[in-house]
């Protein structure tokens, strides 16, 4: 168990890495930051940054030397150089989670044998691998790098033959994955956490909007019934246990037009969709995170009201910052980035409503996010 005063080391030095650092500051804990951009986001709010690529495997020694707990803010993490430090620093979430997760055919296989729904899904290496998969699979379907690729970047959907010559540059990665299409209500997502001993807890399921792929509004509780819910929870505790989870994991999911629910993707780590957490809930999903990492007892989630979280991208934030003084209930987030650019994440808002369908509304009149 890892005591206050004592220190977390981060990898990757984004907008997660930064609230995992401001919960474990609030909580008593010091936190050193590696991230190869100078006064990164998480840098800014922790006490040391160790400026290196991640790929440094003297950095990551270094990190590790100088940390009581060592744990990552995103999945693009050199698996060889965790295990090589594994007997430097105490690295909870070991190296099989990032190892599953970083692969969507390994993660999708993962799924289907822990017993739970997935789109249908093929490995697709080359073009003749490509119409065997569509052969069988049939339109529409996705296109997907196995590794990498985020908010829509790495993929390309499928609805006809005419489609097949834009998949040069995914089938030039020799890796990627042919899913079959989900016909969906809505997509949800659940944040679920876990610590060595094996306690689990549960947040709430978030309700998700995308606009051109990029999550823009997640809306808590759902919208779904109260069964399909407490379906959703019970997956991703199946998913936490099945996977020997320590800390917090992201469940994407599709509730089908069949009623059903489809996983479509683990985040082994913080996700956009669990930030409404940090004002709604008792617990956000960052300070379960870090008490999951550390070993301390995890609490029972309760959803203090219901809300809205909308995101802001580099297009939004001079509008959003026209809001700041209409808006006295609503919380402001700035990541502190350096470069404001086109649909990159800049920051959330977050609004308690007792009215969703009013909130939503209001969010839209401001016509901020029309752009």
């Amino acid at each position: 168990m890892i005591q206050q005063g004592q220190t977390i080391g981060i990898i990757g030095g984004g907008q997660l890495g930064q609230m995992m650092a401001l919960d474990a500051k609030q909580t008593g804990m010091k936190v050193i930051i590696l991230d190869p951009t100078p006064h990164c986001p998480a840098g800014q709010v922790a006490d040391e940054q160790i400026v290196a690529p991640y790929a440094d495997v003297k950095a990551i020694e270094e990190l590790a030397r100088r940390s009581d707990v060592l744990t990552y803010e995103f999945e693009n993490v050199d698996l060889h150089a965790l295990e090589d430090v594994a007997d430097k620093v105490y690295v909870p979430q070991g190296t099989h989670l990032l190892y599953t997760t970083k692969n969507r055919i390994r993660e999708k296989t993962f799924l289907r044998n822990a017993g739970l729904k997935t789109a249908p899904f093929m490995a697709v290496h080359n073009h003749a691998d490509l119409d065997k998969a569509v052969a069988k699979i049939g339109f529409p379907s996705v296109l997907k790098t196995c590794e990498g690729g985020y908010d829509g970047h790495g993929q390309e959907v499928l609805h006809s033959k005419s489609d097949l010559a834009k998949c040069d540059g995914i089938l030039s990665t020799k890796d990627a994955i042919l899913e079959g299409w989900v016909p969906f209500k809505l997509e949800c997502s659940v944040m679920v956490g876990r610590n060595e001993n094996g306690e689990v807890t549960v947040f709430p399921v978030s309700e998700n909007i995308h606009h051109d792929e990029i999550l823009h509004l997640s809306i808590v509780p759902a919208r779904i019934s109260a069964e399909l819910q407490k379906k959703a929870q019970q997956m991703a505790v199946k998913i936490a246990d099945a996977i020997n989870l320590r800390g917090i994991l992201g469940v994407e999911m599709f509730v089908g037009h069949d009623g059903e629910i489809y996983i479509n993707e683990l985040a082994p780590r913080p996700h956009n969709s669990g930030h409404y957490s940090i004002e709604a809930c008792n617990f956000s999903q960052f300070a379960v995170h870090n008490r999951a990492v550390c070993n301390w007892p995890l609490p029972k989630i309760k959803l203090l009201s219901p809300v809205v979280m909308v995101n802001v991208l580099g297009q939004h934030v001079a509008g959003v910052r026209d809001q700041i003084a209409k808006r006295p209930n609503w919380h402001f987030h700035d990541y502190g980035k350096a470069e404001v650019r086109h649909n990159r994440k800049m920051g959330h808002v977050t609004i308690l409503t007792n009215d969703v369908n009013q909130t939503i509304k209001e969010i839209a009149d401001t016509h901020i996010w029309d752009k």
